[in-house]
């Protein structure tokens, strides 16, 4: 049975005896799965299209774009920030939308630094698929689709370690989260953008080395989590 996301941080919470004021804990593990898994749903759904037409195309400049993309694997998280920043600000061209210091805004930064090691991985396990693998496919009068879902189905668990590299580097950034989001939480305690990675920051430098450490268990369960249910869809899929 399926437990909706938004249910999941409140569970979680109520199994662990927290240091925290009600609702802290579970405000911001809704918040981070929120942005990380909208933003990392919107990388796949641009990365894997470009990965496969990349990957069944030669077309003048490919090994340029090969280079940009994995040269995105290395954008310093800071950098992202400030440029959707910017982006965001009164003054930038997305100021009317009002985004700064919001989810949406955090979203941005995520995609941005989502999307180069989804594509690149996911790239390299299309094309590292054994040529024999297409040249059977065509002998057997597959058409090009056919080829192409072939050729998918054996590059199916690098997608998906693309996919969950994606998310682990979502779902840990501060740098980027920091500066678009502003780690804000209401007067009550709930968190408005506040991340458990920059709430670790936080009671870190606060000198609160046990709840850091907490916060820091609760992402890492979150982390195997998601990973697992991942490597479980993957192997329901080979089954059929």
């Amino acid at each position: 049975m399926s437990v909706p996301l938004e249910s999941a941080p409140h569970l979680l919470a109520a199994l662990v005896d927290l240091p925290f004021r009600e609702g802290y804990v579970s405000s911001i593990v809704y918040v981070s799965l929120y942005v990380s898994v909208i933003a990392v749903t919107l990388s796949t759904l641009v990365s894997i299209p470009v990965a496969i037409a990349m990957g069944f195309r030669d077309f003048r400049g490919k090994q340029f774009v090969k280079s940009v993309i994995n040269t995105g694997m290395g954008f310093p998280s800071v950098v992202v920030g400030l440029a959707v920043l910017f982006l965001v600000s009164n003054q930038g061209p997305l100021g009317p939308l009002e985004l700064v210091f919001t989810k949406q805004a955090m979203i941005i930064s995520q995609f941005v630094l989502a999307t180069p090691p989804i594509t690149a991985i996911s790239l390299a396990a299309i094309a590292g698929v054994d040529e024999t693998v297409r040249d059977a496919a065509r002998t057997l009068g597959g058409t090009r689709l056919d080829v192409a879902l072939v050729v998918l189905k054996e590059a199916r668990y690098g997608i998906a370690t693309a996919i969950l590299a994606g998310f682990g580097r979502a779902i840990s950034e501060v740098g980027s989260v920091l500066i678009v989001g502003g780690n804000i939480t209401s007067a009550d305690g709930v968190s408005k953008t506040r991340t458990l990675t920059t709430a670790i920051q936080l009671e870190a430098r606060q000198g609160q080395y046990e709840t850091a450490m907490i916060l820091g268990g609760v992402l890492l369960v979150l982390v195997l989590a998601v990973n697992a249910i991942v490597v479980r869809l993957g192997d329901q899929g080979v089954g059929r």
